[in-house]
């Protein structure tokens, strides 16, 4: 049994079904990509696997570790060592990232305000997180400065990744890193998910172009189109995609997904 299950996971929005069965597994070591044109439920998948309340499911199971993780908050799953980066990451003014990753990193510690054993000291903070500002090429500023507040888009993508390498997940989801991103920030995310790829972490790439597959070398690709896989294999699947696209499955561009999808 994989580290992840999904079993014929059906999930609608607005009344609207989005995914319309899909089962995939994840084991912890290997690395999945989700590939996809606009529109086919990839973001969906996403945020339907970390609890977004604006996503149903309709049926299906998905368990992690053993757990149903449908029946768990948002912040349960996250302590679980399930970690998503987002698409879109949201401005939050009043709270630095300095502050944000510390609380993040307690929470998962259990630490209640209470027992200070379980406190991460701030010795201790600066060993985690430094290292990984250099390979992700963020100034040590950054964690002074409010969430997101006028980052650049390439710049929010990687204090993403940065989080991901403070929470040390079981389960990383990705919902299109490489979206926005020049190429110079491609590689520096990258360069961070491959020091973080190893036997302990199971990651779940969803991405639209073949771009970051260059430098994250999948496992397996997964080609998910009108809510459905259609094709799963290993990486010349991507190489598949890159050299005729989804013309395959789809005859004309399909619409832009729903914005929080």
């Amino acid at each position: 049994m994989a580290d992840l299950e999904i079993k014929d996971l059906r999930v609608s929005v607005e009344d609207r079904e989005i995914l319309k069965g899909i089962s995939l597994g994840i084991s912890k070591g290997e690395v999945h990509a989700v590939m996809g044109p606009n529109g086919s439920g990839k973001s969906t998948l996403s945020n339907t696997l970390m609890g977004h309340p604006g996503y149903k499911v309709e049926g299906g199971e998905v368990l992690f570790k053993g757990k149903d993780i449908l029946q768990l908050t948002p912040d349960a799953r996250s302590r679980l060592g399930i970690f998503l980066a987002l698409q879109y990451p949201v401005v939050v003014p009043g709270i630095t990232m300095n502050n944000f990753l510390r609380t993040a990193l307690n929470a998962h510690r259990g630490y209640d305000g209470k027992d200070k054993s379980k406190a991460v000291s701030p010795k201790e903070f600066r060993s985690l997180v430094e290292p990984h500002l250099e390979t992700l090429k963020i100034e040590k500023s950054f964690l002074s400065r409010y969430i997101n507040e006028g980052f650049s888009g390439g710049e929010k993508k990687r204090v993403e990744i940065l989080q991901m390498a403070v929470l040390k997940p079981e389960l990383a989801i990705l919902d299109e890193t490489d979206s926005g991103l020049d190429i110079d920030s491609i590689k520096y995310v990258s360069a961070a998910i491959n020091q973080l790829r190893g036997p302990d972490l199971g990651v779940l790439i969803i991405t639209h172009y073949t771009r970051i597959l260059e430098f994250i070398k999948p496992d397996f690709v997964h080609v998910l189109v009108n809510g459905s896989f259609v094709l799963s294999g290993g990486p010349e699947v991507a190489d598949l995609l890159e050299a005729k696209g989804y013309s395959e499955w789809v005859d004309e561009p399909a619409p832009a997904e729903e914005v929080s999808a």
